[in-house]
């Protein structure tokens, strides 16, 4: 599947110089928010947001509202987002190995708890998993919440509207609003940037993250945090994160998003505190 693939060498061209230099004095604003401001923010209820919302939100354009016409990736990326934020919450995890070691790829995914997460779109893709049998793999599980199949018999899995439905959960959240906008053929409701601080907050946690504070190896970084590294860039909305930086620090925050892409997550996934079915969404991303 071609989108699944397609993200795995480097990363998309960088903003021209002027649009870079105008969101400049916006994240320098960002920059001088207090950092307790920003970690009691993160812990409130309103402003927590799951790794989609995360995802969808780097890739929102500001003012207009929606994401690129030209982004064919996010679509698949929001389903691996969707897949690892059930494993960070304890609802999936992979098959156990047996004396022969499979390939992450060729382990299937397990429902470990159906307790509900409170969240609609992670909840009805716990239900089509844990339903499902014989299990499928990673790599399968997002080509079927995606619609990318071409067995009509599991279209049904098909998770309908993610953006839309992510976008009113960030618009509950206060963090967007909605609009209706026209098209001369037609008119799109669009979800325009409202509460910019957040927006600031996790721009500058991406890129802190890749630049102050940096860790050399993948299993001391908050999973979390490198899960949406990868997700964001197999997305092909990690460059709207770092391109307000200097150039100093764009070239540094590249090259350490690359060390990242190179990593082979057979081997990081059998290190200890590794979540295993992170590193299998990752290799179906990257591989």
């Amino acid at each position: 599947m071609s989108s699944l693939t397609q993200r795995s060498s480097g990363l998309v061209q960088r903003r021209t110089e002027a649009s870079r230099s105008a969101a400049v004095p916006e994240e320098e604003e960002a920059r001088r928010t207090d950092d307790n401001d920003s970690d009691d923010a993160e812990d409130s209820k309103e402003t927590r947001l799951t790794l989609m919302e995360e995802v969808l939100l780097l890739g929102l354009k500001d003012r207009e509202g929606y994401t690129s016409f030209w982004n064919d990736c996010i679509s698949s990326g929001l389903r691996g987002c969707m897949l690892i934020e059930l494993a960070l919450r304890g609802r999936l995890q992979l098959e156990t190995n047996g004396m022969r070691r499979k390939a992450l790829l060729a382990r299937k995914v397990l429902c470990k708890s159906d307790a509900p997460t409170g969240d609609v779109l992670l909840d009805e893709a716990l239900k089509h998993i844990k339903e499902t049998q014989p299990p499928e793999t990673v790599q399968s599980w997002v080509e079927l919440l995606s619609g990318e199949t071409w067995n009509p018999l599991k279209l049904h899995y098909q998770l309908r509207n993610v953006r839309e439905r992510l976008a009113k959960n960030l618009v509950e959240k206060g963090v967007l609003t909605t609009e209706k906008q026209n098209f001369l053929l037609f008119d799109m409701t669009t979800h325009p940037l409202t509460n910019s601080t957040i927006k600031h907050r996790l721009i500058r946690k991406v890129q802190e993250a890749v630049l102050d504070k940096w860790v050399s190896e993948p299993q001391r970084m908050d999973k979390r945090l490198l899960a949406l590294i990868f997700l964001a860039h197999s997305s092909d909305v990690l460059e709207n994160a770092f391109a307000p930086l200097l150039d100093e620090q764009y070239d540094l925050a590249m090259k350490r998003v690359r060390q990242l892409l190179e990593l082979e997550p057979e081997t990081e996934s059998t290190k200890p505190n590794a979540n295993e079915l992170l590193w299998a969404v990752v290799a179906a991303f990257t591989k």
